[in-house]
């Protein structure tokens, strides 16, 4: 009889243990376990993160942080980390996170334009995917690369297209340089590389022009007749006399740094820099800034006319009149200089 009970008394503790085992795994995997108020929440895992760090991302997010321990230990989630970014969505149980967090990595939009030199380029990259600025820069100034490419310091920035691409968030440097040729690769289509031909200038070169037209005006719908006047001087050997050049290379000098260039002066005409195109014929070595996708198509794509000057509108600002001889163009630079002189702007 006394068997009996002990035996009874076995099963029964079995049981209530079996329950709280069973309950236990209920709420470990089946019960609802996140803690924010937002429809989704993001979590973004670096390469060759520990559980520990994700561990550390996931606990503000979840009700109950250690179910989540022994959920993921058992599915060996602890051990088979996947880096990216992650979404989490309200109401998600604990076997569901894992799901996401182990599959479902999300791509991440990356957008850049304008960004003036390579530096700055990476420092703008690295806010958006995981690899950091140095990598990224390391990646994109590799000599190797920049030759194989046929690029040199003078062109490589023109290799990155501005716009928008999706990547998945832990994209290396590497990867993202690599990923840019491909985009470079794929805008210049034969019909392209046809009309650049026909200009009588390389990708490169479209770019260079393109960067400078892109200085000029950031209007879209004039940008061809000023890529038309820029070929029509390169046609005839006459210098592009390109005042965003001038400015260009002061800013390479030391008494320009931390300075703003509102007027171009006669001072800096004379600065001796391969990019001062009032002293040099033909095209300077590169780019002067990164241009717009509008810009880059108005040189493939500019106006045929007779215009060989520009000079900005007062009337219009941010436009341009243009002329065909150089007195016709004195009188348009001299209308813009008195509105110079009217706003106090000297330098």
């Amino acid at each position: 009889m006394y068997i009996k009970k002990i035996l009874i008394a076995i099963v029964l503790i079995g049981l209530v243990i079996s329950a709280f085992f069973a309950h236990y795994v209920y709420a470990a995997m089946f019960k609802p376990n996140t803690a924010f108020n937002n429809e989704t929440a993001y979590i973004f895992i670096p390469t060759r993160a520990s559980y520990q760090d994700v561990r550390e991302q996931l606990k503000p997010l979840l009700k109950d942080i250690e179910t989540f321990d022994a959920l993921a230990e058992q599915k060996k989630y602890t051990t088979h980390i996947k880096s990216g970014k992650f979404s989490i969505t309200k109401g998600m149980t604990n076997n569901d996170i894992i799901n996401s967090i182990r599959i479902n990595s999300l791509p991440v939009q990356v957008a850049f334009n304008n960004q003036e030199t390579i530096e700055k380029l990476a420092g703008r990259i690295a806010t958006q995917i995981e690899a950091d600025s140095l990598s990224l820069l390391g990646a994109m100034q590799d000599t190797a690369f920049i030759k194989e490419n046929g690029f040199n310091k003078a062109t490589m920035l023109g290799m990155y297209l501005p716009n928008s691409y999706e990547f998945f968030w832990n994209t290396s440097g590497v990867e993202f340089r690599d990923r840019m040729l491909t985009e470079y690769k794929r805008f210049w289509t034969s019909s392209r590389l046809a009309k650049a031909k026909a200009i009588g200038l390389s990708p490169s070169e479209v770019i260079t022009l393109a960067s400078i037209v892109h200085e000029e005006s950031k209007a879209a719908d004039e940008q061809p007749r000023i890529a038309g006047v820029y070929l029509n001087r390169l046609k005839i050997g006459m210098p592009l006399q390109a005042d965003p050049t001038l400015k260009f290379a002061a800013y390479q000098l030391p008494e320009y740094q931390d300075t703003v260039i509102k007027r171009v002066l006669n001072k800096h005409k004379t600065i001796v820099s391969p990019y001062n195109t009032y002293l040099n014929a033909g095209l300077p070595p590169g780019l002067i800034a990164m241009p717009d996708l509008t810009a880059v198509n108005a040189v493939l794509n500019a106006e045929d006319h007779d215009y060989y000057y520009f000079a900005a509108d007062a009337k219009r600002l941010g436009y341009h009149n243009f002329a065909k001889n150089l007195s016709q163009h004195n009188a348009n630079a001299r209308a813009y200089q008195n509105y110079l002189n009217r706003q106090g702007i000297t330098k």
